[in-house]
């Protein structure tokens, strides 16, 4: 079974007994209810899982479900005998972004206090966004990713112990050994193939075969597809060109989006996209990144969605869009392949798993740094740039951006394949793998 860190966050919130109910969210194929089924058997003796898009494209025993009697006695007709009390009786709602009716029953089921609950989402951004009776201060919401780098990791051999020394390494902002260096950045551009989609880990690490790999990235990203236009009758086609075209877009110099090319429409503006990109966002299968132009923290207060960079949720899927299944191209240092849109992706990813918002910094006359996050302890922004090839001392925008007094920065990064880690004034040179430890406390 494949360590996922969020099992630990959910396991404290069911044992915690709180008044609210977690709804665990995110794109589909990720892991959601393969780890929320195997918390829930393990805790509680009395297990019972609904799967509600099932029922929405069947049966439709919840579809007019609004009170907790009516409630109660749907799930009675096939598990009643399972219907125990609070303490050993878990009730799993899957995919409740089916019946968004549900989410407001979800408080009254609370208040009742006859049974534990759970939720997930698939989409489930869309559907609040679309909900008028939120039930606020009584659900709460966990988002949940593919597997991250340090995830990957631990399914492939790793364990607690390795992973602290790593952590210590990092915090002491020391360099690992030549061997251990070059297991560990193996590993990651093994990770760039892989990515973190459950089932592309699983079959990586049973069969290590590249083919049976891409065939489920390319089946899901065919299905993320379907999934996000098909819930939007009015604009499906542009959810689609726009999720389409964000690889492409990607390997342009600059890796915005243009919203001229979308349609390849003259006149077009943003704002005429605005609801198909908040779509793909909220469906968690787009990441986006935000044009900083005055980068002061915190950073929400002065971004700006007209320059907006979007990637793809998992790398793996990105790499096999770019590679199809030539493995040389990410794991040899070909000089022909420039690898700085893959290693900006899963640096996009793995800080937003790791609880940052995404922003870049964008001047016209002194360039672009790939990445800011804020920092809340020192209550500064901190600049991250990604070099994929022998160039990384190169960041005349970086350089620039660390010495504007006006911005008050405190340390800068530059992620690389190089080793050695150290510092020049303020700017920290590190592997890229270290990214893996970026997380927002």
């Amino acid at each position: 079974m494949l360590y996922r860190k969020i099992e630990k966050y959910i396991e404290a919130h069911l044992l915690a007994k709180s008044n609210k109910v977690l709804i665990v969210d995110g794109a589909r194929q990720i892991g959601k209810t393969f780890i929320i089924r195997h918390i829930g058997k393990k805790l509680f003796k009395n297990y019972i899982e609904i799967n509600l898009l099932e029922d929405s494209l069947q049966e439709k025993l919840f579809e007019h479900t609004r009170s907790i009697e009516d409630f109660y006695l749907q799930i009675s007709m096939f598990a009643g005998d399972k219907m125990q009390d609070k303490e050993n009786t878990l009730i799993f709602l899957d995919e409740i972004q089916a019946y968004p009716h549900l989410l407001t029953l979800l408080k009254f089921l609370q208040q009742d206090g006859k049974f534990t609950y759970i939720a997930s989402g698939s989409l489930l951004g869309v559907t609040l966004s679309k909900t008028t009776s939120i039930p606020m201060g009584s659900i709460e919401v966990k988002h949940m990713y593919p597997l991250d780098f340090e995830e990957f990791l631990f399914a492939n051999g790793f364990n607690e112990f390795s992973i602290n020394v790593l952590h210590h390494k990092f915090k002491q902002l020391e360099s690992l050994d030549e061997s251990t260096h070059r297991k560990v950045l193996d590993l990651f551009r093994k990770y760039l193939l892989v990515g973190g989609l459950p089932d592309a880990v699983n079959t990586y690490v049973a069969e290590k075969n590249i083919t049976k790999v891409r065939t489920i990235q390319r089946e899901i990203h065919e299905y993320y597809a379907m999934d996000a236009s098909k819930y939007d009758d009015e604009n499906r086609l542009k959810i689609r060109r726009i999720y389409d075209f964000i690889p492409s877009t990607l390997e342009n110099k600059k890796k915005r989006i243009v919203i001229k090319d979308i349609e390849d429409k003259k006149g077009k503006r943003f704002s005429d996209y605005q609801d198909e990109f908040d779509y793909l966002i909220n469906a968690g299968i787009a990441l986006e990144v935000r044009a900083i132009s005055t980068p002061t923290f915190p950073l929400i207060e002065n971004s700006g969605k007209n320059l907006l960079k979007l990637y793809l949720n998992d790398v793996g899927i990105l790499t096999g869009i770019l590679y199809r299944n030539n493995i040389r191209a990410v794991l040899d240092d070909e000089r022909s392949i420039n690898l700085g849109t893959v290693y900006e992706a899963v640096v996009a990813s793995e800080l937003k798993a790791h609880g940052h918002n995404l922003f870049y910094y964008d001047n016209r006359n002194k360039g672009e740094v790939d990445y800011l996050v804020d920092d809340y302890e020192l209550l500064s922004v901190v600049p991250i740039e990604v070099k994929s090839g022998k160039d990384y001392a190169v960041h005349s925008a970086l350089n620039h951006f660390v010495k504007n007094e006006d911005y008050n920065i405190k340390r800068g990064y530059v992620l690389s394949n190089e080793r050695i880690v150290r510092q020049e004034g303020k700017i920290v040179y590190l592997p890229i793998y270290y990214i893996m430890f970026f997380t927002q406390e």
